[in-house]
């Protein structure tokens, strides 16, 4: 069985998510399969290794020897991945895609840490995601990451980070506002066919809550024009101008103190990015380093 790391790959991942859903999802195959490799290791060892329990899974106490020896096989076979891309010693472009927010605001942070790991140069194109998909597909990418899963055939999708959509604005407002508070701004709207403007509306419909009342003055394609607006609003007008945007976009601005935060009264609006790759590069040495790096990445 230790030849096969694959299912104790997913031993690591059901352990670290506490979940065989969530482990399915960072893993990109099905639930089941999850199911099945962990009583295949079981069966193996003639052993029961982990416990559902209302607060998720728990380890046995072999559960938890083969845990440390899972663990002391996952840093040898990730030493040794640096040592095989030497000898394959490819000299290419690896092209990554990605959506918006992403793209601007989240991957450039790993782009240097990604070159060192293959040995490549790195390009970044940046596009909504169903384009970045499209050109998944059209193999002019390598890797992709988006905000939504947009399911198509011969593609795996991973589940990455959380990501947070909140309130904000140049003027100081409520930590928590109510869904009549909401009428009370003026609002930069992102394009009807973005996640972020989907995943709104739908937070919005819940809390009753008819974005057609509000005082729209603008409605913009990209998050970085949306935060720039916002930035140099008039800081003393009387109704302060908002957006929701991840908090990616505006992370430094709000711990700087040039824009401010807001979260909806109980309502948390998140949501999942993606890594997405082509299932015919399962195998590719590139492509399974750059993603298994990703995935190495609790927080971002």
């Amino acid at each position: 069985m230790l030849r096969d790391f694959a299912k104790l790959q997913t031993f690591l991942m059901v352990i670290k998510e506490k979940s065989f859903s969530k482990a399915s999802a960072k893993l990109g195959i099905s639930q089941p399969a999850v199911t099945q490799q962990i009583k295949f290791i079981e069966e193996y060892i003639d052993t029961k290794i982990v416990e559902r329990k209302k607060n998720g899974i728990v380890l046995t106490k072999e559960g938890e020897d083969l845990y440390r020896i899972a663990q002391r096989l996952e840093k040898a076979i990730q030493a040794s991945e640096k040592d095989l891309l030497k000898i394959i010693n490819k000299e290419f472009t690896f092209v990554m895609g990605s959506s918006f927010s992403i793209g601007n605001y989240v991957l450039p942070n790993y782009l240097g840490e990604i070159k060192k790991r293959i040995g490549n140069e790195v390009f970044m194109n940046v596009d909504v995601s169903e384009k970045i998909i499209d050109q998944l597909e059209d193999k002019k990418i390598d890797v992709a990451l988006i905000e939504s899963p947009i399911f198509r055939d011969g593609i795996i999708y991973r589940e990455w980070v959380e990501d947070e959509l909140v309130l904000f604005s140049n003027q100081a407002i409520k930590k928590h506002v109510g869904a009549d508070d909401l009428l009370d701004f003026d609002w930069i709207c992102r394009n009807e066919d973005s996640h972020t403007r989907r995943l709104t509306a739908e937070t919005f419909e819940e809390l009753g809550v008819n974005c057609n009342n509000f005082n729209v003055i603008g409605v913009l394609t990209s998050p970085t024009s949306i935060k720039e607006t916002i930035m140099h609003a008039d800081k003393n007008a009387e109704r302060p101008l908002v957006s929701i945007m991840s908090r990616h976009v505006i992370k430094s601005e709000i711990e700087e103190g040039r824009l401010f935060e807001a979260k909806l009264k109980n309502h948390k609006i998140t949501r999942h990015f993606y890594i997405a790759y082509l299932k015919e590069r399962k195998h590719d040495a590139f492509v399974d380093n750059v993603v298994n790096y990703l995935l190495s990445l609790h927080r971002v």
